[in-house]
């Protein structure tokens, strides 16, 4: 069996690696160890100089790097640019802000004096999507490097030539042997690393059914984990929205990175006084949509990530429809080659119809119309899912009442943007736990110790 790298845009398959023996795997794993035990002791400054240099290099890399992300997943050009760049940035965050995020925490018992500290937990093991094949690597390599963790990486199937220029990047940035190691290896091997006594934690992102399978084999081997999986965001637009603004962000956050993001928006809710004029306009924006080579700066649609996807997807819809669902527009393969499904909005979704519950991981919208504000507060919530959510209005205090009432883990009035290294990103229910980025990120795989001094009597 082989990780394959084929080309979205036309089915040309570019390269294909098989995977690791047992006992290169094992190799690994004792050289990541054997590393864990070195990069503990090193200072915060010279773990932050490498990474700073392994930001600059991303920088520098940009468009050979994005080059690779669109050849092997089909991002867009200048998606995968930004991509990298923010890469850079989380790198560089963490290098900058990493000590101050684990200093001494002072404590105030009622006797003595006490204190938590922070140390590393040792070997960690990363499971990652094809999405985001740089960005979901700097979440982890950037937070967890910093806190004197090593990380061991199994990258998407999809996306191997990306997995391995981001390990060289590593190197070339002058991180040591084991420090960040990238495996291509199989399903059952992964549950051989999980398994494996020197790897101290887990993170995943990909779907909630991996989450499931990868959290109870962490939990049978009593390791820490944090799980970051799909989501159904909410994009609540509400009766004072600002079209002109709305729209555009309608569009980004349903079809950024062509909807495959957990974080997208897909469900969109709409109170039914603007119903008509939102739908009008969005079916527009949608439909002006440029399919293409997404090497080209012109195009605007790229291509689903693999065949496999598309098929699914399709399937969805179908599903949708047979359950009652209106296709208002796309529905569809896009007749030409390549894997690209056509921008999709369905309607008259009832609760008993799968599409209500499922996530469209591509460029599909769920349209919902509501009589009221509670009312969308109801359907927002009425969802397995928890990651994230959006509301749109032009009373500031409005939204923030009504994204304090939205149960997910991040909610964002009158913007989508979670692309910064300060955030923390994750969800709720079967989005996942745990977060990564911002403070919190950082803090994750890491031991806080008690300590406590002073001389106390013994008790009698």
């Amino acid at each position: 069996m082989a990780y394959v790298s084929i080309n979205p845009y036309n089915g040309e398959e570019l390269e294909r690696f098989e995977y690791l023996s047992n006992a290169q795997l094992d190799a690994a794993l004792v050289t990541a160890d054997h590393c864990f035990h070195s990069w503990k002791q090193t200072s915060y400054a010279e773990r932050a100089t490498i990474l700073v240099k392994a930001a600059e290099l991303l920088h520098a890399r940009a468009f050979e790097l994005a080059r690779l992300a669109s050849l092997e997943m089909g991002k867009r050009i200048s998606e995968g640019r930004a991509e990298v760049m923010f890469s850079g940035d989380i790198l560089r965050y963490y290098a900058e802000h990493a000590e101050a995020f684990l200093a001494p925490s002072m404590l105030q018992p009622q006797h003595g004096d006490a204190h938590m500290e922070s140390s590393p937990l040792g070997v960690l093991y990363c499971i990652e999507p094809w999405n985001f094949p740089y960005y979901q690597l700097a979440r982890v390599a950037g937070p967890q490097l910093m806190a004197g963790n090593v990380v061991v990486v199994r990258h998407a199937g999809c996306v191997p030539q990306c997995a391995i220029a981001f390990e060289q990047l590593m190197r070339d940035a002058g991180a040591p042997i084991g420090a960040y190691t990238n495996v291509l290896i199989s399903y059952e091997q992964s549950e051989r690393v999980i398994d494996d006594v020197r790897v101290k934690g887990v993170a995943l992102t990909g779907s909630t059914a991996a989450g499931r399978r990868v959290a109870a084999r962490a939990g049978q081997n009593l390791k820490k984990s944090t799980m970051e999986l799909g989501g159904s965001d909410a994009f609540i637009v509400l009766d004072d929205a600002d079209m002109d603004q709305v729209i555009p962000w309608a569009v980004w956050g349903r079809m950024f990175n062509a909807g495959q993001t957990c974080c997208a928006a897909k469900r969109f809710i709409v109170l039914e006084s603007i119903g008509d004029e939102f739908l009008a306009r969005f079916t527009a924006a949608l439909s002006a949509l440029i399919p293409g080579d997404p090497m080209d700066e012109q195009t605007t649609l790229g291509p689903m990530s693999t065949e496999s996807a598309l098929v699914e997807l399709l399937k969805q819809v179908d599903a949708a429809v047979q359950g009652g669902a209106t296709v208002l527009l796309g529905g569809e393969r896009i007749a030409r080659p390549g894997w690209f499904m056509a921008p999709t909005i369905l309607t008259d979704i009832a609760p008993h119809n799968p599409a209500f519950r499922d996530e469209f991981f591509g460029p599909v919208v769920s349209f919902y119309r509501v009589a009221s504000e509670d009312d969308a507060i109801a359907l927002a919530n009425d969802s397995d899912f928890g990651l994230g959510g959006s509301v749109w209005t032009t009373d500031e205090a409005r939204g923030l009442r009504v994204a304090s009432r939205i149960n997910a883990g991040m909610l964002f009035v009158n913007n989508l943007d979670w692309a910064d290294a300060a955030l923390p990103f994750g969800g709720i229910n079967h989005s996942g736990y745990g977060r990564e980025l911002g403070r919190l990120g950082i803090q994750e795989f890491v031991n806080w110790k008690l300590v406590r001094r002073g001389h106390l009597p013994a008790p009698v």
